[in-house]
Parts: structure tokens; C-alpha cells; sequence
């Protein structure tokens, strides 16, 4: 983050406590991850100076979830999972499902099947000893939360505080399409993330460290812990890397994972999680550098054909668009979304009205500093060349008229 940057996030959040309060508020587990304890001594703003700004992961007590649904009811008191109950709450859901015991490139194969035949499928694993001749199935991506009611969540889970500032789920809920909520489950030997029921142990690479993980052609290794790594022709930068730093999740505990934390996760028992991918403005740039990278990598791939193909930028946007869910197209608009919600927060709280903001659950200092980061990134993205080359006619605002909006409001803010 630079030095201007830091300033205006100081400004907005100044007055803030140390990352982890004195007398009870958590403190480094040996893996170096540090843990919050007390949900009563940890507030919105500790979290954002101690861990969003300065994208740190962290793992949060079983204290901050006790009060959900899912962890009363999905749970029998043995700490198993509640085939029954879920069986019959769910069981007509059509749920995605990945095979762990095949590899396709570097992701498993997904197949579709009711809940309840999972169900089934998942009791019969258990009962032949963790082993069955279909393989290690695992429930991945569910949306529960998008096709379920609103009174239904309530009985599932509150979104805790400190996750409240969700852009990548405001945006798909105004364009109600998609959701970033997620279901995991499946049997042991198998972002936020909260454990319902089970345990998972976490392997983290701070940011950079995955680049010894790479094999001679770039690509991640699909295991961090495969003996492949151990051929250093293939990875020729292993001798370079680091151990990673190792997490046990407990039941109920939640884990906060950072931007570009390279991770990999193992269930230790028969598991059932709830995750959010989540962006926000703390982790905006991040999000704007990865979707350059990707670009990068899609032209790379096919430059072969730059000259012979016709519109070969917008064939480079629309892989990238299939390879990971949005283009710079996608980009601009996810950020006018945003934008045009925190300047009307902004607005409203200049003239005394809150209306928007208490919606919203933002505060006028949250606003202030979201549209900060929004306009920080947005001027890199209007001259960035491939989005120049974009056919931006009919955008609406238009790019630099956005731009010059935010950074009018930034100036209003300063004022404050």
C-alpha cells in the first residue's frame, strides 16, 4: 500500500487500539497465526487495522459463531454431522460435487446430484472405513445462501461484523444472478471459513512464497505436500521455498484468509464449512493486480496468434472472462456498482441523512475510505492500454467521468 494511501486509511480510521487488545483479546498460536479470543475486546476497527490493511490471516474462537443455526442444528452432540436432520431440511437440493481422487489439470472433475444421494454416499464412506470405489467425493461451491429464503439464512448464520464490507456479494445481490457464499462438506482426508462441525488443518504461503511452488512451465503445484516437489528439474525453484505456516481449525473457529495467501486445506474429520471469497476496498488492489496477471498469462498463451487473429484483445478478454469469471469489462462495472453506493452514502451524510448508510450498514467513515480505494484503483485501470482498447462507448458513466466523481468525493471527505 502506499505511503498516500495509508494516510487516508489512517485518517479515516484513526483512534484505533492495537491489532490484538490487552487482556484477553488473543495472541499468537505457534503457528504464528495469531488468534482472537474474546468477541467483547475485538471490535470492527481492530480488525481492520490489524489484519485487512495489513493482509494478515487470523483465526477467530468458536465465541464469534455460537449463536448460529447451523451449529446447533447440522451438529448432533457428539460433534458429528446431523445426516438426518440435514437430510431432511435439504435433501432435494441439487448440490456440486468434486471427485478428489481424480485430477483434471488443476482442479477435480465436478458431477451434480441431489443432497440426499450425497448423503447416502457420505454414511456408506464412513461405514467402509473412509473408502469406497467411487473415491473421495466432496461437496464444493454449494449456494446455499443464494437459494435459500431470507428467514431461512437467519436459522443458518449472521455475517459477523467484521466481514460486513462484502463488495463481491453487493454487487451479485444488485444484479441478482450469483452469490460468493459457499457450502463445503465431505469426509476427513479432503477466503472466510467457518467450521461448522470437524477440523481442517491449513497450509498458508505468505504472498510471493507460491512463486517456488511453480514447475519449469509456471504452473502451481496441484499438492504442496506431493514428492514432485522434490525434482528439481521440474521445480527449479523449490530450493527457494519456504515452510508454510500450518493451522488447526477447530469446530466452530473461523479463519480469515488473506489476499494472495497461497493455502491449501485438509479435512482431519468428517467436516461441514461455511466460506465467503470476499473483496473489499482493503484488498481492492490486489484484486485489480491479479486480474492484470491473468490477462498477461491469457496473451502469453496465445500470442502466437496475435497477428492472424482478428480482435485478438477482446479473444484475450473473453478467456480470461472463462478462465476466471470476469474481464476488465466485468471489472468496471463491478467497480461502478460499488462506486455509485458509497457516493451515495457520502452524499446522504454530508447533508445529515444516514438513510442509505444505516442499509447499507456502512458507516460514513467506511464510505469515505472505500471511495478512496475506489478511485485509487480506477485511475490505474482508465490507462491501463487494454482497457483502453475496450469499446467503452456505452458505458454509463463514463470511465474518467466515474473517476473524476470519486476523486471530487475524496476531496469533499478531506474536508470533513
Amino acid at each position: 500500500m502506499d505511503r498516500e494511501t495509508r494516510t487516508f486509511a489512517e485518517r479515516y480510521y484513526r483512534g484505533l487500539r492495537d491489532p490484538v487488545p490487552s487482556g484477553g483479546g488473543g495472541g499468537p498460536t505457534p503457528s504464528g497465526v495469531t488468534f482472537i479470543q474474546t468477541p467483547d475486546t475485538f471490535s470492527y476497527a481492530d480488525f481492520v487495522k490489524g489484519f485487512l490493511l495489513p493482509n494478515l490471516p487470523c483465526v477467530f474462537s468458536s465465541a464469534f459463531t455460537e449463536g448460529w443455526g447451523s451449529r446447533r442444528r447440522w451438529v448432533t452432540s457428539e460433534g458429528k454431522p446431523d445426516f438426518e436432520y440435514l437430510q431432511q431440511k435439504y435433501g432435494d437440493a441439487v448440490v456440486p460435487v468434486a471427485n478428489c481422487g481424480v485430477r483434471e489439470y488443476n482442479s477435480n472433475p465436478k458431477e451434480h446430484m441431489s443432497f440426499r444421494d450425497y448423503i447416502s454416499y457420505w454414511k456408506d464412506y464412513i461405514q467402509g472405513g473412509y473408502s469406497a470405489p467411487r473415491g473421495c467425493l466432496y461437496l464444493k461451491d454449494w449456494h446455499l445462501c443464494r437459494d435459500s429464503l431470507v428467514n431461512d439464512l437467519e436459522d443458518i448464520f449472521t455475517l459477523p461484523v467484521y466481514f460486513s464490507s462484502d463488495w463481491l456479494n453487493e454487487f451479485w445481490d444488485v444484479l441478482n444472478v450469483d452469490d460468493y457464499r459457499f457450502v463445503y462438506a465431505g469426509p476427513r482426508g479432503t477466503c472466510w471459513s467457518v467450521n461448522i462441525c470437524g477440523k481442517k488443518k491449513w497450509l498458508f504461503f505468505p504472498p510471493g512464497e507460491e512463486e517456488a511452488l511453480r514447475d519449469c512451465h509456471g504452473s502451481l503445484t496441484y499438492d504442496v505436500t506431493s514428492t514432485e516437489l522434490l525434482d528439481t528439474h521440474l521445480y527449479p525453484r523449490i530450493q527457494h521455498h519456504s515452510l508454510p505456516i500450518e493451522v488447526i481449525q477447530e469446530p466452530g473457529e473461523m479463519v480469515f484468509v488473506p489476499s494472495g495467501w497461497h493455502h491449501q486445506v485438509y479435512n482431519l474429520d468428517d467436516t461441514i464449512s461455511i466460506n465467503h471469497n470476499w473483496v473489499n476496498g482493503c484488498n481492492l488492489p490486489n484484486m485489480w493486480h491479479f486480474l492484470q496477471q491473468e490477462l498477461q498469462a491469457v496473451q502469453h498463451e496465445v500470442g502466437e496468434w496475435k497477428d492472424s487473429m482478428p480482435d485478438w484483445h477482446h479473444h484475450c478478454q473473453v478467456i480470461m472472462k472463462s478462465c476466471t469469471g470476469i474481464n476488465f469489462e466485468e471489472f468496471y462495472h463491478f467497480l461502478k456498482v460499488i462506486a455509485e453506493k458509497r457516493l451515495l452514502v457520502l452524499e446522504q451524510g454530508l447533508k445529515g441523512d444516514s438513510g442509505d448508510s444505516q442499509s447499507l450498514g456502512l458507516g460514513l467513515q467506511q464510505a469515505a475510505f472505500d471511495i478512496g480505494r475506489l478511485a485509487d484503483v480506477l485511475a490505474s485501470v482508465v490507462v491501463n492500454p487494454d482497457f483502453q482498447r475496450l469499446d467503452t462507448s456505452a458505458f454509463s458513466p463514463q470511465p474518467k467521468e466515474l473517476l473524476q466523481q470519486l476523486e471530487d468525493a475524496v476531496t469533499a471527505a478531506e474536508a470533513l
